[in-house]
């Protein structure tokens, strides 16, 4: 195992237009934020880890809501003008989006057949996109991924945006867009993510890996929002709602990463913090050894802590939504904690063993997430 064991948080880095920026007020917050328990001769005491990413100013979240606020008021060149397709066209291609969402999301699926029929459609076709891009990375043609296809893919997402779809799949999307006031940038910005993951393997701290987060699945909540809609009688101000969908995001790709080590080891990759590791006495080698120790164990139940601190911060949120909007979003709030679940189950063993939520374990969270979506909460968002 590494001996190196730091207490301090490296200095941190922000988010402009993908770039990295350094952050000094940040560096003052982890460091006050990381507390070490006072070292006994026996046990290793280990530290609380930062739980606070990088400021959403940073990530210009505030200029997406704004814009996605005004319904009927966006710009014209940043919304496209409503293009005419056949209907019967339309219609098939939704079909399609709808029939990829069945089959990849089966349970988050279940839970948007209470939507609306727009709403609905507008869901898959957004789910649809997403899936696409994540697959240009990760699917069975990542080998082909360079710069060149992720700037192709952003000119056609352009295009998309400007009512020249280039396929079905792509027009669902466009009709989406001329009848729900959705911002380009959290589309642009999970192409970025995605670039991320074609020329970075590590990441130093949390602050960097919160913008990945935030890059490939934060942007799906700001996506989102517009299309589920927010309540009438919520007086929660629309920024803490989108600020919550973000959180979901970050939850659930955390969630994601936890689940994955194994399999991301394999292919060389570790996508947890550097510095936590070492605080916890560990490094790369002790990922790629693919043993569970009492030093991973102890590691893996703060980052679960962590993972659990995003998803009550979505909560908040969720039941703020339209009320026939609710219930996929619990739906998912509630798999993906069962996920954390099944790793603790494994015993913290999530090189050898994948943290599995079965079928009946999924379906059994559906009436659990109806229940919450059919009621405004009491949570108060800050």
């Amino acid at each position: 195992m590494c001996s190196t064991f730091s207490l301090s948080a490296k200095p941190c880095t922000g988010a402009d237009n993908g770039k990295f920026l350094h952050s000094k007020s940040l560096v003052t917050r982890a460091r006050a934020e990381v507390i070490a328990a006072p070292k006994r001769s026996s046990q290793r005491a280990f530290p609380r880890l930062l739980k606070h990413g990088i400021p959403h100013t940073d990530l210009q979240v505030h200029e997406i809501v704004e814009r996605q606020s005004q319904a009927n008021s966006l710009s014209k060149q940043d919304i496209c003008r409503k293009p005419e397709f056949h209907p019967a066209f339309l219609e098939e291609a939704y079909e399609r989006c709808r029939n990829i969402c069945a089959e990849y999301a089966k349970t988050f699926y279940l839970g948007t057949r209470l939507m609306t029929e727009e709403r609905q459609k507008a869901t898959w076709a957004i789910y649809v996109w997403c899936r696409r891009t994540d697959e240009l990375v990760d699917g069975p043609n990542a080998v082909l991924m360079s710069t060149a296809v992720l700037d192709r893919w952003e000119e056609r997402l352009q295009d998309i945006f400007d009512g020249r779809p280039y396929d079905m799949l792509d027009a669902a999307l466009t009709d989406t867009i001329s009848k729900f006031p959705l911002d380009i940038k959290p589309f642009r910005d999970m192409i970025e993510g995605m670039r991320m993951d074609t020329r970075k393997f590590r990441y130093d701290n949390f602050q960097e890996l919160y913008l990945y987060c935030y890059y490939v699945a934060g942007t799906v909540g700001l996506m989102s929002v517009p299309v589920m809609g927010i309540a009438a009688e919520s007086e929660a101000s629309a920024q803490s709602i989108y600020n919550a969908a973000l959180y979901l995001g970050i939850g659930n790709q955390l969630t994601n990463i936890l689940r994955d080590v194994g399999e991301d080891a394999l292919r060389g990759r570790v996508y947890l913090p550097q510095d936590e590791l070492a605080q916890f006495g560990l490094c790369d080698q002790d990922v790629f050894a693919r043993k569970v120790t009492d030093g991973w164990r102890e590691f893996m139940k703060e980052q679960i802590i962590r993972a659990r601190f995003y998803f009550n911060l979505a909560e908040e949120g969720a039941s703020k939504l339209e009320k026939a909007s609710r219930w996929p979003v619990w739906s998912s709030l509630l798999v993906y904690q069962k996920i954390l679940d099944a790793i603790e189950d494994n015993d913290y063993d999530n090189f050898t063993k994948r943290a599995y939520v079965g079928r009946t374990k999924k379906l059994l969270t559906l009436p659990l997430a109806y229940t919450k979506a059919q009621s405004m909460s009491s949570l108060i968002l800050q």
